[in-house]
């Protein structure tokens, strides 16, 4: 999964940045509003952490604006604003959760991992696709009933298939959810990847679809 961080502490930025890639997300980060406007342009994103108290845009200008367009995007405030008309202005504008400053990492993430299934209309925090099974909280994975080591990119992949089963997924729209700007691609990467996922699993878990990309089946 690939989100975007708009935080303009540098300290707080690379903290929260390290803290998801090492739970498995794809971190772009901005340090002001709008540069999170141009970076939301390029629609790759799952998932927004904003902060409100930002240089050039506020962030709840950013988030406001956002909405106005029509982007559905899910939006996690994060902010040392804590006064109860500060949370209600960030979730009326259309915020979908708001986390007060400091807080933990892990509950960072967990936010995170309950508002893409609800984004995605699932309520399980385990993903099931007939044999397998895909818990995001422990980044655990088992098939046929059996524990499959996989490695942080691996996961991630297996990840992008199982948020849309059925559909078929571009290599480049593979890349852009396994990797965050200045992180170096290069070109047989997602072949390698789904090589590997094949091994594991089974050859015929991921299919080529001829010209255009790769997809798991909806209905294993």
């Amino acid at each position: 999964m690939r989100l975007l961080l708009v935080e303009d502490d540098s300290m707080i930025g690379e903290s929260v940045r390290q803290g998801l890639r090492q739970d498995g997300f794809a971190i772009d980060w901005v340090q002001d509003g709008r540069a999170a406007d141009l970076a939301i342009e390029n629609g790759v994103y799952e998932l927004l952490v904003l902060d409100l108290g930002l240089p050039k845009k506020e962030g709840l200008d950013v988030l406001k604006q956002l909405r106005r367009r029509g982007n559905k995007i899910p939006v996690l405030i994060i902010t040392a604003r804590d006064a109860v008309a500060d949370r209600v202005a960030g979730l009326d504008a259309g915020a979908d959760d708001y986390l007060v400053k400091p807080f933990d990492l892990n509950e960072l993430a967990a936010r995170i991992r309950a508002l893409l299934r609800r984004h995605s209309g699932r309520a399980d925090p385990v993903v099931r696709h007939g044999d397998l099974t895909f818990s995001p909280a422990t980044r655990e994975v088992t098939f046929e009933d059996k524990p499959v080591s996989l490695s942080a990119r691996e996961l991630a992949l297996l990840e992008a298939f199982l948020d849309r089963p059925g559909a078929v997924l571009t290599r480049r729209q593979l890349e852009e959810k396994l990797y965050g700007w200045g992180e170096e691609v290069e070109s047989n990467t997602v072949e390698v990847y789904i090589h590997a996922l094949r091994k594991k699993l089974r050859q015929d878990f991921i299919k080529n679809v001829r010209g255009v990309g790769y997809r798991v089946s909806k209905q294993p």
